[in-house]
């Protein structure tokens, strides 16, 4: 006979000489002690042998409630889970996300390592605006009065970071809320334009010819690290993401084959992709790829920290403008206008257009290029069409600049070689 909550209300709490159980149905049962408490109880069959996990006691748990789990769990069962485990994952998670930051660090390691290239920047901005301050209190306690007290105050003098938390804080409550541990999402209507007034400007910068000329010039003549110098002139012939450059180790460069390989976790579009992104090493730029190789020659990487071993830092490149601009302004009386490592991007891209057409150039910057059915069938690499692109940039970069690498020896003729290889 199945359980009802007659007979549940008639067995609390009433004392027994020894423990008992009551079958229901679909393997629930109620487990009573010799004390008089009542415990809800799924059995199960998992991979031929048998299981057992508690759902909760009676009153607190509904008879209705307690099927409602167990139906739940055998769903789970079906899809090739083990209801115990899922039961003690769920516990885990919901003890980890008693306060923010314990909600944030699940969320940060079951999801945003995995899908955000900046993750470790996301993560600093919540550790310096806002744990302080709502770190250790209860998630689903924390009222949209409390998280725009936040973000309203950043907005005005650090809207880029402010429209980041905002931006994550939404991603982690929707995140928690599938998985059952937050009720509501209290950002959910919240917009960074609409209501925290962050308006997003286009940006446009592009370096004019005698502006590049001004920059190639304190590069060389700047108290900028060798290391540095060469990361610049790289970024600015590339055109590449500075972190793709950054986070370069020496074996991606294979020059005997004459190409550059961007492993998926190294570029915007990888994570996605799941491919790597290939650039041609041409002679002009072998060059200065391999000067930068000397300077650290005990190194995996590429480029790596002043006096260390270890990888370019994430914060390292960022510095490299201002440097640049400080020493026109003092050793040159130049004021150039402020520029970022991304606009030097910019500014190799808008040079490519003038060499090559608008599919090569965007496959030389890394983007994604037609439609995803087009995506789909033409794995052609383009490497040909690029590496003589970028020579061509190279040959107008040095012209412009009245400079020209000087070892090893310039070999234009290799540049037939990659319209020669077999795909």
């Amino acid at each position: 006979m199945a359980l009802t909550e007659t007979w549940l209300k008639a067995n609390n709490r009433k004392l027994r000489d020894k423990a008992a159980e009551k079958t229901d149905r679909d393997g629930l049962s109620a487990r009573l002690s010799p004390k008089g408490k009542i415990t809800y109880t799924l059995r199960y069959q998992y991979f031929g042998k048998a299981g057992r996990v508690d759902l909760g006691s009676y009153p607190l748990m509904s008879l209705k409630e307690a099927r409602t789990e167990a139906q739940r769990l055998k769903k789970q069962l079906e899809q090739g889970h083990d209801p115990k485990v899922v039961r003690l994952l769920e516990k885990q998670a919901i003890i980890a996300a008693e306060s923010l930051t314990g909600l944030f660090d699940l969320w940060y390691e079951a999801y945003c390592i995995h899908n955000k290239k900046g993750h470790t920047e996301i993560k600093r901005s919540f550790e310096i605006h806002v744990f302080p301050k709502l770190g250790k209190l209860p998630a689903e306690k924390i009222t949209l009065h409390a998280w725009l007290e936040i973000l309203e105050a950043l907005a005005k003098t650090k809207p880029a970071i402010s429209e980041r938390i905002l931006v994550n804080a939404k991603q982690l409550y929707k995140f928690a809320m599938k998985r059952k541990l937050v009720p509501i999402n209290p950002l959910s209507d919240i917009y960074a334009k609409e209501d925290l007034q962050i308006q997003k400007r286009s940006t446009d910068r592009v370096l004019n010819d005698d502006e590049i000329k001004m920059l190639w010039l304190a590069v060389n003549n700047s108290r900028i690290t060798p290391k540095n110098k060469l990361f610049v002139k790289l970024c600015l012939i590339y055109g590449c993401r500075n972190g793709e450059l950054r986070q370069a180790e020496k074996q991606h460069f294979d020059f005997k084959a004459g190409i550059w390989t961007i492993p998926p976790e190294n570029h915007k579009l990888g994570m996605k992709s799941g491919k790597p992104l290939l650039r041609p090493i041409t002679p002009s730029i072998a060059v200065y790829l391999k000067q930068a190789f000397a300077l650290s020659p005990d190194s995996q990487y590429a480029f790596t920290n002043d006096g260390s071993d270890e990888v370019m830092g994430i914060r390292a490149p960022l510095a490299l403008p201002y440097n640049i601009m400080q020493h026109l302004r003092r050793n040159e009386s130049y004021e150039m206008a402020h520029f970022s490592m991304h606009d030097l991007r910019r500014t190799a891209r808008s040079r490519f257009s003038t060499l090559t057409s608008f599919h090569v150039a965007e496959v030389m910057l890394g983007h994604a290029v037609g439609s995803q059915v087009a995506r789909v069938y033409d794995h052609y690499d383009y490497l040909a069409e690029q590496a003589e692109a970028y020579e061509a940039w190279c040959e107008k970069l040095f012209a412009l600049v009245d400079d020209r690498p000087r070892s090893p020896v310039y070999e234009p003729d290799k540049i037939v070689a990659f319209r020669k290889r077999a795909f």
